[in-house]
């Protein structure tokens, strides 16, 4: 795989692989969906034998002109952007960028096309993204969702039964 991810990310995206092919054998009819952003893909590239799709809906939340800096440089450089978003997670917007409403809005689509699969559906996307599907199937509150724990290098399976929703997770990593 040449790829720019880390070794980490590498050898998540081969136990990801190894975990899909094992779980999905019996589905051939499931899919795997990313987002656009070439991280995704890579994450995704090691797993054989399902349809991938792209969305550019499953990016990442835009940071705009914060886009590669880390919260320090945000906190040092531009402290009242910081104090706003520390305030306000859900509400406040990047300039330039988005907001979790706004990743919220632009998942619309993809919810519905979710909602109309009847085989398993892996995704594989951003931190923001995931907040937001998750919150949705789970039912949780819309201030929450910036709140959520998305833990690093972990599968969160959640299937729709009568009963609501079940979940399991499974770490993949350390």
């Amino acid at each position: 795989m040449q790829s720019n991810a880390s070794e980490a990310g590498e050898l998540y995206s081969k136990k990801l692989a190894e975990f899909v092919e094992k779980k999905l054998k019996s589905e051939r009819t499931a899919s795997i969906w990313t987002s656009t952003l070439q991280r995704t893909i890579l994450t995704a590239s090691p797993i054989v034998g399902f349809p991938k799709i792209q969305w550019r809906a499953l990016e990442e939340i835009n940071a705009g002109v914060c886009d590669g800096m880390t919260y320090e440089e945000i906190k040092k450089n531009m402290p009242e952007e910081y104090e706003s978003r520390k305030k306000d997670k859900l509400r406040y917007r990047y300039p330039r960028g988005e907001s979790y409403l706004d990743v919220i809005q632009r998942l619309e689509p993809v919810l519905i096309e979710l909602e109309r699969q009847r085989a398993p559906v892996v995704i594989i996307s951003h931190q923001a993204v995931l907040r937001a599907l998750y919150a949705y199937f789970a039912d949780r509150p819309l201030q929450e969702i910036p709140h959520i724990e998305v833990p690093l290098h972990t599968i969160i399976e959640i299937q729709m039964g009568v009963t609501g929703v079940q979940e399991k997770r499974y770490k993949l990593m350390d």
